[in-house]
């Protein structure tokens, strides 16, 4: 099977995302002198843009690859939360899962470009966990998708902001359970084990090391350690640990392997989480081989790296590397 064809396999799927989601803007401008005010940087604006962030950048990435998002999740109900709701349908991203309250303002991330260099970031939030009301609210919603959409696979995105309470999990899991659908995790501290028989847990390396009662190092017999660790508190099947410029380890349930991946220039790591679970999620979906799932979420990983912000995965250029990869495999 060459890669357009691999590629395809991810199509048509129906994947509900649960989690966080927020608005990443960035101002940027020019460089030219330092304030006289304080050793600063003075930032001349030229633009503002909004983007889709947190789990919402997760169902652009779902839909990149010709799969369709279905979005959960709680905003403000503020100027912040209107402006993440319209930037949804341009994206093909329905709005129906997200409730609006009055509890909380939206997340938003402000970075401040110069020169296309990062000078500051400024995050406006509310990380408490959510009220009964919200929480109920949002079940609600997840709970009428899942009774009126086919859903393929459930990604549960935490970013520690308060959708994600251990409430939400426990009846959002137990819903996907009953009506047998794959469930993917990309975990953070706060519940890190409060998944119990996900299909597919997702911790980057930093995450295991934060949680796991002994040191994890990047090597194939301490992540094999790390994996029995996960499968006896959770009893996932698959659990795919990410190491940065290492790669990715991957294990099936049956065996656990190391896979590197290329070398890279990288410009900014942000949402490079969210892609992989995505492209994991869908490579389940569509029962790859190990190998290939582990090919495919380290292409696509590291693809979003080279380009500044948040961004999705290119399928164009997921293609094209794939192909490389399955010549060099030959």
């Amino acid at each position: 099977m060459n890669a357009q064809e691999l590629l395809k396999q991810l199509e048509n799927k129906q994947v509900l995302i649960v989690g966080d989601v927020m608005l990443d803007r960035y101002l940027t401008g020019i460089v030219s002198r330092i304030s006289p005010e304080a050793p600063v940087p003075i930032v001349l604006h030229r633009d503002t843009e909004d983007r889709l962030g947190g789990a919402a950048n997760v169902a652009l990435n779902i839909r990149a690859l010709g799969s369709q998002p279905i979005l959960c999740s709680v905003v403000g109900n503020d100027q912040e939360g209107t402006l993440f709701n319209n930037l949804l349908p341009a994206q093909g991203i329905s709005g129906a899962g997200i409730v609006r309250s009055e509890e909380r303002q939206t997340t938003v991330k402000t970075r401040v470009l110069g020169n296309n260099q990062q000078m500051l970031r400024i995050d406006r939030e509310d990380i408490h966990e959510l009220s009964q009301n919200e929480a109920d609210a949002l079940l609600k919603k997840i709970i009428n998708l899942l009774d009126q959409r086919p859903v393929d696979a459930l990604i549960l995105q935490d970013y520690n902001k308060g959708v994600l309470s251990q409430y939400v999990i426990e009846n959002t899991l137990e819903a996907a359970y009953k009506r047998g659908i794959l469930t993917a995790v990309d975990p953070k501290k706060n519940h890190f084990l409060s998944y119990v028989g996900v299909d597919l847990f997702k911790p980057n390396l930093k995450e295991i090391r934060d949680s796991a009662p002994f040191y994890v190092t990047p090597d194939l017999e301490s992540l094999n350690r790390a994996a029995s660790f996960l499968a006896e508190k959770l009893r996932n099947q698959y659990t795919m640990i990410t190491l940065s410029e290492k790669g990715l380890y991957l294990n099936d349930g049956q065996r656990g392997n190391l896979y590197p991946t290329i070398p890279r220039n990288v410009a900014d790591v942000s949402g490079a989480g969210d892609t992989v679970i995505s492209i994991a999620t869908l490579a389940m979906c569509a029962k790859l081989p190990m190998n290939i799932m582990a090919a495919l979420s380290n292409l696509a990983g590291g693809q979003v790296c080279e380009f500044s912000g948040v961004v999705s995965v290119n399928r164009d250029i997921l293609q094209a590397e794939l192909e490389q990869h399955l010549a060099s495999q030959k």
